[in-house]
């Protein structure tokens, strides 16, 4: 084996450990983020409820009944999780019972 192949073998290895070590590190992240309030200014502009089954249906008439963050492709996070990451939200964790307007169902 020669060496230029030992240090390509040794960079891939430590390509690996640095991504898994940055999935930890975003993993620890989203449990640190603080939670969106009901009152935040772009989560009440799109009408986002912890609950989803508080939603006023007649003001956003796209809500459907079962429809939640858990469900939603724009939150992040694993399944499982009360609280995650969304890519409306940047720097607040969303509660995975929760629904706003932007809402798009997982494919």
């Amino acid at each position: 084996m020669s060496t230029s192949e030992l240090n390509r073998r040794e960079f891939l290895t430590l390509i690996a450990v640095a991504g898994g070590t940055l999935a930890l590190s975003t993993a620890a992240k989203a449990e640190t983020l603080p939670q969106l309030a009901e009152t935040d200014p772009t989560a009440a502009a799109l009408g986002y409820k912890h609950d989803a089954t508080k939603v006023d249906a007649a003001k956003y008439p796209t809500y459907k009944a079962g429809q939640h963050c858990a469900t939603c492709k724009l939150a992040q996070g694993a399944d499982g999780d009360a609280w995650r990451p969304c890519s409306i939200f940047p720097g607040k964790s969303v509660d995975a019972k929760g629904w706003c307007a932007a809402y798009s169902a997982k494919a």
